[in-house]
């Protein structure tokens, strides 16, 4: 099968799951086309069957902000009739779902045709899609689109919830992770540099967004740190760095939060981690969480959103109401002072990422999602 993939190149979980299910694809035998701006962080040097199409924006005086989307379309249509590309898998709604829909009108008009799947990944649909000026946009490409996948119940129930999308005409299918790149590897994690004392690890890894309620991570943080020797590890960076860093400074913890920044690959760091904090607002899915299960470290975060079907409360790690910092600091003590239940959870979590999320499981639904699609009788599409 001949396949496009468009998903934003820079850092974050859609990215990364898109980039890493288009490798997976390729190994698998199929022909893969990444079509973005930018060569998607996750894609490494020449791949089999691998391709990247930049999509070009010119900048003329006239537009004050370059058309991104249409020279997106432009290319799509371009790749998709050289190539005889038999389906275009894009990840987000805006603008990547109205970019498709454009290149297969286009196709269309030539006597040709691509299928248009499209992923839903979170803030698309929670967040951007409910804004007043993308919201009809978005609901117009979900409809256009052939087929919907979102990562999570969760996110499928907001999706059906916001917009007029039955539930059954988007199929559930999870992110996932290569057990072979994330497992327990303290060797070579760095944890003489991380805890030159000795001290528990405890990590967080986001785009430092206002959900993510960076202040609530520092204060679960503290209060782990007024008990127990151990220190913050904060990869990623964002809106909120500012106010992670004054809260751990007014708190009395500065000194043991350490900033990395962004990084390309993280799954060597949380090979040691102790713990992993994530007290999101919400999470449609919670990618890095599942990436520290599969490294063996239990998860402290918030219910009420996709990231209770990641985490399974009391056995791989604890969730909390959000904002319930005292809850979660506790939780958090518990697994670092206890060794028999730190070494039952993180046996736990690591059997739950590899049986229920690991590559191996998840890219074949994918696979078989497609082929349903592109055999799919034309009248039967959603477009």
């Amino acid at each position: 099968m001949k396949i496009g993939i468009t998903c934003y190149p820079t850092y974050g979980g859609s990215g990364a799951v898109a980039t890493e299910l288009g490798l997976e694809l390729a190994e698998r035998g199929h022909e893969v086309h990444f079509i973005s701006y930018a060569q998607p962080f996750r894609l490494p040097g020449f791949r089999e069957g691998v391709y990247f199409h930049e999509v070009e924006v010119n900048r003329y005086p006239l537009f004050e902000f370059p058309p991104y989307s249409l020279a997106l379309a432009v290319t799509m249509h371009s790749v998709a009739r050289e190539r005889s590309l038999d389906l275009l898998h894009v990840h987000y709604a805006i603008p990547h779902a109205t970019s498709a829909w454009v290149a297969r009108e286009m196709l269309r008009d030539e006597g040709k045709d691509v299928k248009i799947i499209t992923t839903l990944h979170g803030t698309d649909i929670t967040l951007v899609g409910q804004d007043p000026s993308f919201r009809t946009i978005t609901e117009f490409s979900i409809s256009h689109s052939d087929a919907l996948t979102a990562v999570s119940e969760y996110l499928k129930e907001e999706t059906e919830e916001a917009f007029d999308c039955p539930g059954s005409e988007i199929e559930v299918i999870p992110n996932f992770i290569d057990p072979d790149t994330y497992h327990r590897d303290e060797e070579g994690c760095h944890r003489e540099s991380l805890a030159p004392e000795g001290e528990k690890l405890l990590f967080h890894i986001s785009n430092f967004r206002p959900v993510k309620r960076m202040a609530d991570v520092v204060r679960v943080f503290a209060g782990v740190r007024s008990e127990l020797a151990s220190r913050l590890i904060l990869i990623g960076d964002g809106p909120e760095r500012e106010i992670a860093r004054r809260t751990a400074e007014e708190l009395g913890v500065d000194d043991d939060v350490v900033f990395l920044g962004k990084l390309e690959s993280v799954s060597e760091l949380l090979s040691c981690a102790d713990l992993f904090l994530l007290p999101s607002e919400e999470e449609s899915f919670g990618l890095v969480a599942l990436e520290a299960h599969a490294c063996g470290v239990p998860v402290v975060g918030t219910s009420g959103s996709g990231l209770s079907e990641v985490v399974e409360d009391g056995v791989t790690g604890s969730l909390h109401p959000v904002g319930d910092v005292r809850a979660m600091s506790r939780s958090a003590l518990e697994y670092l002072t206890d060794d028999e239940l730190w070494e039952r959870t993180s046996s736990a979590a690591r059997n739950r990422a590899v049986d229920e999320f690991s590559a191996g499981r998840v890219v074949p639904m994918y696979e078989s999602f497609y082929r349903r699609v592109v055999g799919a009788d034309g009248d039967d599409a959603r477009g």
